[in-house]
């Protein structure tokens, strides 16, 4: 792995990570889904803007459309849109430990749904990342945690890794930056119609703090996170650029902790280290399935 995959992998975790700390600080002030439709509305807006400008064409091949649609319904508007209204009542730690489970939920349900090889080093990882979930889990449920906000998690989690183990190929065939940008917009369709079945109240508390958020987030994880994604996984491969996420529990409770001051015991630390190893022992098991299989 050369050294601008290894800052493209860093950066990524880094922003992807400190997306639940800027979520939180919006629906403390603002509704949460049309907050986040409008967040997408806007991103999409740019990346699809900026790529008509690189020449880049909406002319997609099928699997790119397919992918775009799952990932711009599934991920943007179901995955992000129940974390949003989640974290109204859920720290943005818990909400980002729940979500960097999803390499090992999708190493998991690859090799008991699809049958795909998991080799020692894999089901080693999946046992211990799982073990470090269910130890702050424990920890945090008898602390008092909203169990209503820690339900909406995990559906979202287990949204989103449907829809990765669904899609296969979706950065190749170009027009990357416009695939990202027509994600967002269907992202932004779906919350805007939830937003109105739900009959969500446009009620918000304006602040520096809440605009500094929104821009942040809509700009760093809606589009550039997003970017860097698809070019990481054009440049090295999905399975190693996976490799990342092993990264994302650890920043994810430091973000909320240093700027929101959430609180982080010792079995939180404990969990995260733990979590981190089975997540890494998952990535580097399907990097050597990989190699053996070349």
């Amino acid at each position: 792995m050369d050294f601008r995959a290894l800052a493209m992998g860093l950066a990524f975790a880094f922003i992807w990570a400190s997306a639940f700390t800027s979520a939180r600080i919006i629906v403390a002030d603002a509704p949460p889904l049309t907050a986040l439709a409008l967040r997408f509305l806007i991103s999409g807006l740019l990346g699809v803007g900026i790529a008509l400008a690189l020449g880049q064409s909406w002319r997609l091949t099928r699997a790119q459309w397919r992918a775009t649609a799952i990932f711009g319904i599934s991920q943007n508007g179901l995955y992000l849109g129940l974390n949003f209204v989640a974290m109204q009542t859920l720290e943005a730690s818990m909400a980002s430990i729940i979500a960097s489970t999803m390499p090992l939920l999708v190493a998991l349900f690859g090799w008991i749904v699809l049958g795909e090889r998991v080799r020692p080093l894999g089901v080693l990882g999946l046992v211990v990342g799982f073990a470090g979930v269910a130890l702050i889990m424990g920890t945090r449920i008898t602390g008092g945690v909203d169990l209503y906000g820690l339900v909406l998690c995990i559906v979202a989690v287990f949204a989103l890794t449907a829809a990765t183990l669904s899609v296969r190929g979706a950065s190749s065939g170009g027009n990357v930056l416009m695939i990202v940008g027509l994600q967002m917009l269907l992202g932004a369709a779906a919350l805007g119609l939830a937003a109105l079945v739900a009959g969500e109240a446009w009620e918000v508390t304006w602040s520096a703090k809440l605009i500094a958020a929104f821009a942040y987030t809509t700009l760093f994880p809606g589009l550039i996170a997003t970017l860097i994604w698809f070019l990481l996984v054009r440049r090295i491969g999905a399975v190693r650029a996976a490799t990342f996420h092993f990264l994302s529990p650890f920043f994810g409770v430091g973000i909320a902790a240093l700027l929101l001051g959430e609180r982080l015991g010792p079995w939180d630390v404990a969990g995260v280290a733990i979590i981190m190893a089975g997540i890494l022992a998952v990535q580097l098991s399907k990097q050597a399935r990989d190699v053996t299989a070349r």
